[in-house]
């Protein structure tokens, strides 16, 4: 991938993307709060060894609701927002650690977590920045780690209102995750049983290499 953008212009994608979060972080979890994400939970916990508790990073976690959901289950939970907002408010609800951190100035222990959840969240990095990006998440993951990510799918990139968007189909994805060290285990569409127009976020189960 080519460099785009400027180390500035990076930063300001970064922050006027964020802006958007803290402004509405109320909003946002009044409208999220109850989404049924339990497909992509179930296909990301399946993928982890069973039997055992994980130590899971939910990255991009908002406010906080997959956090409650995977500390109910028995695992170890931690967040991690670039709102600090969110981190706020999904330290209050879940009672879960949460890292403060941006995606493009992630600073996570080698080897940490067994599990990745990037829940519609890695498709706000831009494209020339997301291989460093998977990079990291990868030191991140102990040996056979597992990340999932679910994203909106499509071929472009760039603004839209003031949140910034890198939108891939699956091969593209597959792609810069397999040159990060990944190996795409299965992927889906969702919502679940509609026509392929209508499905449009793209989920993915991938294992540390």
């Amino acid at each position: 991938m080519t460099n785009k953008h400027s180390k500035t212009l990076l930063n300001q994608i970064e922050s006027t993307t964020l802006g958007h979060y803290e402004k509405n972080a109320q909003s946002f979890w009044l409208g999220t709060k109850d989404h049924d994400v339990s497909q992509n939970i179930t296909a990301f916990l399946q993928a982890l060894s069973q039997g055992k508790e994980q130590d899971i990073l939910d990255l991009g976690c908002g406010p906080g609701r997959d956090l409650i959901t995977f500390k109910k289950l028995g695992h170890r939970p931690i967040g991690l927002d670039g709102s600090a907002a969110f981190c706020q408010m999904a330290q209050q609800v879940s009672g879960c650690p949460v890292l403060h951190q941006s995606f493009l100035n992630l600073n996570l222990a080698q080897a940490s977590f067994d599990g990745i959840f990037a829940n519609a969240s890695l498709f706000h990095v831009p494209s020339q920045e997301l291989a460093g990006v998977l990079a990291r998440l990868h030191d991140a993951l102990r040996e056979g780690g597992i990340l999932f990510t679910s994203n909106p799918r499509g071929s472009e990139e760039g603004w839209q209102g003031d949140r910034y968007g890198n939108y891939m189909e699956f091969e593209q994805s597959q792609t810069v995750l397999q040159q990060a060290g990944f190996e795409v285990l299965h992927h889906y569409y969702r919502p679940q049983g509609k026509p392929r127009q209508q499905q449009p976020w793209l989920a993915m189960v991938c294992r540390r290499g």
